[in-house]
This record gives structure tokens, sequence and C-alpha cells, in this order.
């Protein structure tokens, strides 16, 4: 079971999928969210949530007041799950796209995300991790902040050209076997 933190949601209770998915703990989600809330903030962000299983990193963002969240993910019974999580929370512009993330960037609209919350799998290879933020440059509007989520025995995210870790404080957060690593994006690297 897996609930949302904060915000108009707050204490409502999420389904998360059957199997497949590795859903971001609530203690992992809570630092998170707390760093990004004290840092950017979400009021008014357009948020990608990349990989989303239960949908519970971008419906938490939904909650704290992001304009506009967009949930991938291509398993279909997380799917199931997530429209039943959109339900819970209510948001009115949350938006679902069955596809794999890679197809989703391939067509995502230019300069349109403020924020991007990805958790791909843990055995996902590091260079498939850096060909995803490469493809996820024309999505970012300039001064994006992109979290990636990873094993924490895994080697640091290898940032590409335009992206910036976010000083000490924000750059590297451990939570139980889950890392998050956190950047900003500068548009003058496309």
């Amino acid at each position: 079971m897996t609930r949302i933190i904060a915000g108009e949601a707050r204490g409502r209770t999420l389904k998360v999928p059957p199997a497949g998915t590795r859903p971001t703990s609530d203690r992992a989600r809570e630092g998170l969210f707390s760093s990004l809330d004290a840092r950017f903030g979400f009021g008014d962000a357009r948020v990608l949530d990349l990989f989303a299983g239960s949908g519970a990193l971008g419906l938490e963002a939904a909650s704290r007041g992001a304009a506009e969240v967009h949930l991938v993910e291509d398993d279909a019974a997380a799917i199931a799950v997530i429209g039943h999580n959109v339900g819970v929370v209510k948001h009115p512009r949350v938006r679902v796209h069955q596809m794999k993330a890679s197809t989703y960037l391939a067509t995502a609209p230019r300069e349109a995300f403020d924020m991007v919350l990805a958790d791909p799998p843990y055995d996902l290879a590091d260079e498939a991790v850096v060909e995803m933020l490469e493809a996820l440059r024309p999505a970012l509007a300039d001064g994006a902040v992109v979290v990636v989520e990873r094993h924490r025995e895994s080697p640091d995210t290898a940032w590409p050209a335009g992206y910036t870790p976010t000083g000490q404080k924000l750059k590297k957060r451990l939570y139980g076997i889950a890392r998050m690593d956190m950047a900003t994006y500068a548009q003058e690297h496309r």
C-alpha cells in the first residue's frame, strides 16, 4: 500500500501493480518531494513521470499543485492501476500514455516539461539511462529539473551535456536501496 504524502489528495491510498514494477517507498517519495518542493516548487509545473508504475510520483506532484502531469507506462496491469489511482487523486490535468518511455520521448512535445521523474527498472543498463536522458532533452523547458531513481549500488548517473547536477545537498539522495540523482537542464546545449 502506498499513499499520497501531501497536498490536496494528502492521505489518499493508492493501489500498486501486483508484479512487474517496483514502487518508490513512501519514505523515499516524502524525502524527494520535500527537497523538490523546497528548491523548485510545484505550482504551475508541467511534470513528466516516466516508467510510472502506479503513478505515485506523478500523482504526488499533481496533489502538490502541478499544473499538468503526464504518466508514461507500457505495462497493461500497471496502466489499469494508474487509471484507478488517477480517479483517487482527481486532478483534472493528468494524462496517461500507455507506451514505452522511448516511444513517448520520440514524439513528446518540445520544451513541454519543467520536471521529469524517471524511475526506470534498476536492471536497465546505465547506457540505456543515458540514451533516455539524451532523448529527453528536446522535451525539457529551460531550467527543468530531472530526477532519476537508481539502485544505490549502481554507478552515478552519467548526465549528458546540458544537464548540471543540482548542488551537493540535492545531487544524490539515498533511501534504503534507492538513490535519487538530480540535475537541471539548460537549453543552450540542444
